[in-house]
Order: C-alpha cells, then sequence, then structure tokens
C-alpha cells in the first residue's frame, strides 16, 4: 500500500487552571499552518494526546478524500513537548509542538 508522506500538524497542550469544575482538566487544539482544525478538553494528559492523535488522523485522512481507519492510530509515544511522526492508514504525518510567536514590544518602539 503506498503511504502519502509530507503533512505536518501544530499542536498545543495544557493543563487549564482549576476553576468551578473540581477535576484537573488538558486542553488540546490541532492546527494545520493557521488554521485551527480541532480543539477541546479531556480529563487526563493521556486521553488530550490520544485525541490529538485521532483528530490529525481524521483531517489527514480528509484532505485526500479518505475515511480514516476505525482504530486509534498507534505508533511512538507522544509526550507534550515532542514532535513525532504517525502512520495511519495510508497517511503519514508529523505533530510537532507549536510555538507561540510573542512580539518583540521593544523592536516596535524602536522603528
Amino acid at each position: 500500500m503506498p503511504i502519502v508522506e509530507g503533512l505536518s500538524f501544530s499542536y498545543v497542550l495544557h493543563e487549564m487552571p482549576r476553576d468551578r469544575l473540581p477535576f484537573r482538566r488538558w486542553r488540546f487544539e490541532l492546527w494545520h499552518g493557521a488554521r485551527l482544525e480541532a480543539a477541546g478538553w479531556r480529563t487526563s494528559e493521556r486521553d488530550a494526546l490520544r485525541a490529538l492523535r485521532k483528530h490529525a488522523s481524521r483531517v489527514a485522512h480528509a484532505m485526500f478524500g479518505l475515511r480514516p481507519p476505525g482504530d486509534v492510530p498507534g505508533g511512538p509515544a507522544l509526550t507534550p513537548g515532542a514532535a513525532v511522526r504517525l502512520i495511519h492508514g495510508g497517511i503519514a504525518f508529523v505533530l510537532v509542538p507549536r510555538q507561540l510567536e510573542v512580539p518583540d514590544a521593544l523592536g516596535a518602539l524602536g522603528a
């Protein structure tokens, strides 16, 4: 089976502050370029990482008009802040942490 290569998604994963809910929550975001493809929260970091892999596979397959396989994409463990290459069905993609750019406030003053 041929495998489609070259897709890259970025992600954000962080623990949400506790508020009126008595349990911990982890927020995830999946980005493809400047487009937010999926976002949500889970009650454990492990479940949030699994959701990232699942949504990335769903989006990658949809880009080529394919239906993703029913199982959750396996492969190397995704640890927060690390990049990982995954293969699910006939699609290979990379999940890379999204670096938020902070504008240089002093640079704007000097120009």
